[in-house]
């Protein structure tokens, strides 16, 4: 069983930065891709970034690209997502998961979110 543990969400401005943390469960971690996903009320959830099992490779969505890096730190079992130069319509809860498929955008196990809100 895989349990992933969001958190390091809240409220901050326009233009404003956070930091997530994904404290997962397991001793295979290592050998996962993960990802990071978000979903804004009254949207369908979306892809946000993924990185290999390594932390080399990297993928994002267009709308984050060049704002938020993904990384993570295989001895502590987490992954991080670094959000930048936010925007309201980054407003959504993040969650993270394990990534099943390269480029799908499929995962397996997804946590409970942690809420994110920029005010403009």
């Amino acid at each position: 069983q895989v349990q992933l543990v969001e958190s390091g969400g809240g409220l901050v401005q326009a233009g404003g930065s956070l930091r997530l943390s994904c404290a997962a469960s397991g001793r295979t971690f290592s050998t996962w891709s993960m990802g990071w996903f978000r979903q804004a009320p009254g949207k369908e959830r979306e892809f946000v970034a993924a990185v290999r099992w390594s932390g080399i490779s990297t993928d994002y969505a267009d709308s984050v690209k060049g704002r938020f890096i993904i990384s993570r730190d295989n001895s502590k079992n987490t992954v991080y997502l670094q959000l930048n130069s936010l925007k309201f319509e980054d407003t959504a809860v993040y969650y993270c998961a394990r990534i099943t498929g390269w480029g799908t955008g499929k995962y397996d196990y997804l946590g409970q979110g942690t809420q994110v809100t920029v005010s403009s």
